[in-house]
């Protein structure tokens, strides 16, 4: 017997595929393997990792060709192994899309993390009580849908299925992350607009843009080091809801720990969270400095709406444009945790834990790379945190 959000759950009555189920492989995914080895857990066995990504990698094997480890944010290390080591001499201008997915599959490979891929999971559902599971038998358990996802889609046996379509799990990581959740705000007329329309995480290379009007949205770091790549080849227009704040100081380990509490005060309150990057201001380096200099961040406020052949603001200005770029962020991709209707009425997930990953209404389930873990900030910390909590709240044996 256990307590799930409040009412008392029967008796597991149907032997678990694993104890714990692990959903993505980024940053947060293999921390939390890590951990769940460091705990004397063992992989396949008593916990699985599945990734829906062809690869190794996580989100950086999407990142485009002109980000590289000059010009990337920070990588940060992955417990118990560093990125430095797997790097060559001279790698500061290696493709990050190429440098890091390395690190991680011989991060993988080290501590024998099994990680099953190319596995989608559609759908995750609570078999605990009738009231959770009214149309299926109550079993205690967490139900995963899942299915492989074929790499040629001309011939679905290509990838042949590695794990049953349904994994039963007494516990549940999520590590999804933000990458395949991109946000475009909703703006009246971009359904006329002529021109091309894209988000950041559909970019590739500044040299489509060339000789075009490409108007970029978005305050964050992305969008300065799109706007700077797309100022050199064309004209542009940088939109942003607020004023961007530069930071000339060097953001040290304390002001990234002070941005994350920010965040998980939200979380633990229930709001929806806020980025960990607008909290921690855009650093004023070599690269923003050049393209100041040039003119690229004449910064302009956020138009009023959106006509077939540019923008226009509530002044009545108006821009023409051929592109417009939305580099205007994401959020976490949670819709296969729908069914387990962990939100509030206001959107969020009241989230509780050492480092609020642990879902306050269902103990059984940990969220990492939703507010405070959203970053590598505070992912790797995170994955440590939910491994020992929720295999103590599990009550397995651990070392």
């Amino acid at each position: 017997m256990f307590t799930v959000s409040g009412r008392t759950v029967g008796s597991v009555t149907a032997t678990p595929d694993v104890e714990i189920l692990v959903i993505g492989a980024g940053q947060a995914g293999l921390s939390v393997g890590y951990h769940l080895r460091r705990l004397g857990l063992r992989p396949e066995q008593d916990f699985l990792i599945v990734d829906h990504a062809p690869a190794a990698g996580g989100a950086w094997q999407f990142r485009w060709p002109s980000l590289t480890l000059s010009t990337v944010n920070r990588v940060h290390d992955l417990p118990g192994m560093s990125f430095e080591e797997t790097l060559p001499d001279g790698s500061e201008n290696a493709q990050a899309a190429t440098a890091v997915p390395h690190y991680f599959e011989l991060y993988e490979k080290r501590f024998d993390l099994r990680v099953h891929r190319p596995v989608s999971v559609s759908v995750v559902c609570d078999r605990a009580t009738d009231a959770t599971c009214p149309d299926a038998e109550v079993d205690g358990l967490l139900h995963s849908e899942v299915r492989p996802v074929s790499l040629d889609h001309t011939d679905p046996s290509v990838v042949k299925p590695v794990v049953d379509s349904d994994i039963r799990s007494r516990g549940l990581i999520n590590a999804t992350g933000t990458w395949d959740k991109p946000f475009i705000p909703f703006y009246r007329g971009a359904d006329t607009f002529a021109g091309r329309q894209l988000h950041a995480h559909d970019y590739n290379t500044a040299g489509e843009f060339a000789g075009k009007h490409v108007v970029v949205v978005g305050g964050g770091i992305t969008a300065i080091q799109l706007l700077d790549e797309i100022s050199r080849v064309a004209d542009t227009t940088w939109v942003t809801r607020r004023e961007p704040v530069f930071r000339d100081s060097k953001f040290g380990p304390e002001a990234g720990r002070a941005a994350v509490a920010m965040v998980e005060d939200r979380v633990r309150r229930g709001l929806p969270p806020g980025s960990v990057v607008s909290v921690t201001g855009l650093p004023e380096d070599d690269r923003v400095r050049a393209a100041r200099a040039r003119g690229v961040l004449d910064r302009k406020p956020m138009f009023d709406h959106i006509e077939p052949g540019g923008i226009r603001w509530a002044d009545g200005t108006f821009q023409a444009a051929d592109v417009i770029l939305w580099a205007t962020g994401f959020r976490s991709s949670l819709d296969h945790l729908a069914p387990l209707r962990l939100r509030g009425p206001g959107g969020g997930i009241t989230m509780t834990g050492q480092l609020a990953t642990q879902v306050a209404a269902d103990p059984r389930i940990h969220l990492l790379g939703y507010g405070p873990s959203a970053s590598t900030i505070g992912a790797n910390r995170a994955g440590r945190a939910a491994a020992v909590e929720l295999t103590k709240y599990l009550g397995l044996h651990t070392v």
